[in-house]
């Protein structure tokens, strides 16, 4: 296995444990998701199938079509994040419908909610699929120049 299949691999897994969190939390634990929590299940749902294809297939070139998802997963798990610890930044427009999107099912520690687990998964599958990108880069350096 490569390096970067290694860490295909690790994102893959990442983005499961992520997906299961989701589920768990609004299938088991009854927290229903807010606009916010859907879009960014949007964006991590789709990265399990990608990466498990990427995986199985051997592509080490995943990261072209799943860093976009990931990257603005990650910006949407911060914003999320922030407007839970800081409530008057929030549009008012944003979160209208069900449950506000400043709802803190958990919060442990004092700072670890749910868009901050989601924001910790994406930054970790930014992170290895980044690597990947870094690494496709200068190999295509190295062999041209």
């Amino acid at each position: 296995m490569t390096p970067a299949l290694a860490r295909t691999y690790l994102a893959w897994l990442v983005a499961i444990v992520a997906t299961a969190g989701s589920l768990y939390f609004s299938e088991v634990r009854l927290f229903v998701p807010c606009p916010l929590c859907w879009w960014q299940r949007v964006f991590m749902y789709p990265l399990v199938a990608l990466l498990a294809v990427a995986v199985f297939s051997r592509d080490e070139r995943v990261w072209r079509y799943s860093l976009p998802l990931s990257v603005v997963g990650l910006f949407t798990a911060w914003y999320h994040y922030l407007i839970q610890r800081v409530p008057e930044l929030a549009p008012p427009a944003v979160c209208r419908g069900g449950v506000p999107c400043t709802v803190q099912y958990i919060d442990w520690l004092g700072f670890v909610t749910i868009p901050f687990l989601a924001g910790v998964a994406f930054a970790l599958i930014t992170l290895l699929l980044g690597w990947n990108a870094l690494a496709a880069v200068r190999s295509a350096r190295r062999r041209a120049g």
